[in-house]
């Protein structure tokens, strides 16, 4: 970046933010994230989606798709623990109109690239919209939600229910008989393994 003088950003101050919403599984964060990227590009906006790396079969790829469980889906550029967020945006930034950011799976992410995330919006004036689960199936936090609530400008979160109704806070890991998971990777687990709960019934869940 040329020194002495900032990039200029189609957003005030107030917009050019780094967000992050948050939920248990099954909320829809995809969808919305999604929609709200369509959204962009309705109003003739340019973005760049992002997805984790961590599921991909290819260590080499570098690009993803993002989809969600109704079905919606849109190519996404990959990120690795060894990506820098700031870099590769900024260089995009420079070569082409780029107007948002959206991350999915952003649990995913290390404290250093949020931390990356967030000077993209400081330095490049360019909102950044992350997406992610707060806990994992333990209900251990996952570092890059933790620095997310941490230094996000804005926190919102995204709402589903348990079974009993009660808003559903916790992700629950089954095995292939149904039972509770209560030890193993934080990572690399299908979707399709888990269950939302509300703190309750996780609880009694893991108690058996």
């Amino acid at each position: 970046m040329p020194s002495g003088r900032q990039p200029e950003s189609r957003y005030p101050d107030d917009v050019s933010k780094l967000y992050f919403t948050y939920s248990a599984m099954n909320a829809g964060k995809s969808a919305i994230l999604l929609q709200a990227a369509h959204n962009y590009h309705e109003c003739g906006m340019e973005v760049m989606r992002w997805t984790s790396g961590n599921h991909s079969d290819d260590p080499d790829a570098t690009m993803g798709e993002i989809e969600s469980r109704i079905g919606l889906r849109a190519p996404a550029h990959l990120f690795r623990s060894e990506t820098d967020m700031f870099a590769v945006i900024e260089t995009c930034k420079a070569e082409s109109q780029l107007d948002a950011v959206f991350i999915d799976e952003a649990q995913f992410l290390s404290k250093a690239q949020v931390w990356q995330l967030a000077k993209v919006g400081d330095e490049l004036g360019i909102p950044v919209l992350c997406y992610g689960l707060r806990t994992d199936f333990q209900g251990e936090m996952f570092p890059g939600s933790a620095a997310l609530l941490a230094i996000a400008d804005d926190l919102r979160e995204a709402r589903t229910i348990c079974h009993c109704g009660r808003k559903a806070t916790m992700n629950l890991r089954r095995d292939a008989s149904g039972d509770a998971v209560t030890e193993g990777a934080q990572v690399g687990v299908a979707k399709s393994d888990y269950v939302s709960l509300c703190r309750k019934h996780f609880v009694e869940s893991l108690n058996g």
